[in-house]
This record gives structure tokens, C-alpha cells and sequence, in this order.
């Protein structure tokens, strides 16, 4: 890699870092193709990104940035996810790290918060945003619909009190 690659990828990086809601950094030693692609696939479907990053060169991207505080984390063989939903890289790492130990998560940011490896679980196990916004939606829907039921009640209670009416003059 020549030094306009480097520079190219640690502008790229930086850009990564400022605009993403979510980082976790991740140790993947030992970890075969098959797994990495794995992995990676699972953070696509989930709305993530999962890439192996060069320390030295991560590191000069973090600077300056508002994941700074995570360049302690960046030693041996480390890779990132983010995203920007702020639970889906966070969920996949730490689903995935559950089934196979050789992917260690290391720790995170969220915004400008950092999080540690037991700030990064809680954040899997929190639900994504698609989630709140359809509990949103159920919550807003709900009143409508009882006011709705509430509204037809009376009707139905009338049309009863006619049938049964009708039904007794006939007889």
C-alpha cells in the first residue's frame, strides 16, 4: 500500500468515524474466511458494516474525531462494525462473539459516549429502531381504535333495541 492509499483510507476512515452512529471494536484472531464472510454478511443483512482495520493507520483517523477515545483499543488483530442504527452493529458483534470465541468485542461508542464491553451488551439487547418505531406506531394506532369501538357501541346497541322491538311486535 503506497502513501496515497494510507492517506486515502485514513480520510476514508475518518469520515466513517465522524458520521456513524455506532462503533465496536472487535478482536477477530483466528477467525477463518469462511467465519469473516460470514460475519460480514450478517452485518449487511442487519444495516452494519464489519472491516479489518490497520491499527497504525486507524489510529490516525481516530484523532480528532468524536471516537478518539477508542484508539486505546486498536492493538493486535482488531476490526470494526458500525452502523448507523445505533443497536444493529452492537447486537450482530455480540450475537455473533456468543457463538464463536474467537471474536472478542472489545468496546464501542455510541455517539460520543464510550461504552465498555458490558456498555456494548446492554446496547445489543435493547431493541433497533425499526422496533420502537413500530411500538410507536401500535401505541399511536391503539387509542383511535378504541376510540373508534367506543363510537360503534351505541349504534349496535340501537340496531339491537330496533331488532328486538321489531321482533316482539311480530309475534
Amino acid at each position: 500500500m503506497d502513501r496515497a492509499q494510507k492517506k486515502e483510507l485514513v480520510a476514508e476512515l475518518k469520515t466513517t468515524f465522524d458520521e456513524t452512529t455506532a462503533v465496536v471494536v472487535t478482536h477477530y484472531s483466528g477467525l477463518t474466511v469462511a467465519e469473516m464472510t460470514d460475519l460480514r454478511n450478517r452485518m449487511r443483512e442487519g444495516g452494519a458494516q464489519f472491516r479489518v482495520t490497520k491499527n497504525r493507520l486507524t489510529k490516525l483517523a481516530l484523532d480528532g474525531t468524536k471516537c478518539d477515545p477508542l484508539a486505546s483499543l486498536f492493538t493486535g488483530p482488531t476490526a470494526i462494525a458500525y452502523s448507523d442504527d445505533p443497536v444493529a452493529a452492537a447486537r450482530i458483534a455480540v450475537d455473533y462473539a456468543k457463538d464463536n470465541e474467537k471474536l472478542v468485542v472489545l468496546g464501542g461508542m455510541m455517539g460520543e459516549t464510550e461504552l465498555d464491553v458490558a456498555g456494548v451488551t446492554a446496547l445489543a439487547k435493547m431493541p433497533s429502531l425499526d422496533e420502537l418505531r413500530g411500538k410507536i406506531v401500535g401505541v399511536l394506532q391503539a387509542p383511535a381504535t378504541k376510540v373508534a369501538g367506543v363510537l360503534q357501541a351505541p349504534a349496535g346497541q340501537l340496531a339491537r333495541v330496533f331488532g328486538a322491538y321489531g321482533s316482539s311486535d311480530a309475534a
